[in-house]
């Protein structure tokens, strides 16, 4: 079973942290959105904070724009939703197809979780780029430095050399150069 958008255009940035909106997960899984948050409230107890967070109505405005077109948005047949939704970290995503049990959460789960790893390792690896990039910019601001101190050294050789002062000429006794 393959979803329908990549799972990794779903996850947000929230409270420094990678979330799933609960109405994705509920697609994801192949369940109601208002099925899937009451399994979620019956199962309180799986979710602690460091799992699941409700957003603010803040945060649910500045995520919406972000989304611009969304499914979550749309998700109620009334014209949007009339409560803040939920969302869920990694974690919470796993527990929350073991609350669903059902064979299309189980598979689906497996989906998330590699979604959430692929993030993490573009993040490393972006990470690790740019920890090299300020390895290299440090490396040229040093060289910098080093060819500036050499080019002030080099300047005096490299300027032209002064036409060289003319000692005044002895006189000859008896030469008059200038005869008026």
């Amino acid at each position: 079973m393959k979803p329908k958008k990549p799972i990794e255009s779903l996850i947000f940035n929230l409270r420094q942290q990678k979330v799933i909106l609960d109405a994705d997960l509920a697609e994801l899984y192949g369940v109601p959105t208002k099925v899937f948050n009451q399994a979620i409230k019956r199962n309180a107890e799986r979710f602690p904070a460091d799992f699941h967070i409700q957003l603010t109505a803040v945060e649910w405005e500045n995520l919406k724009s972000q989304i611009v077109t969304s499914s979550v948005a749309a998700s109620n047949s009334h014209g949007g939703r009339r409560k803040l939704p939920h969302a869920f970290t990694e974690h919470g995503a796993i527990m929350a197809a073991t609350v669903l049990n059902s064979p299309e959460a189980v598979a689906m789960s497996v989906f998330v979780v590699r979604a959430f790893l692929q993030m993490r390792e573009h993040l490393a690896a972006n990470s690790a780029i740019l920890k090299r990039l300020a390895e290299i910019d440090k490396t040229l601001l040093q060289q910098d430095a080093a060819l500036s101190m050499i080019w002030k050294k080099l300047q005096p050789l490299l300027a032209p050399a002064p036409e060289p002062l003319l000692e005044p000429r002895r006189r000859i006794k008896g030469f008059n150069p200038n005869p008026e």
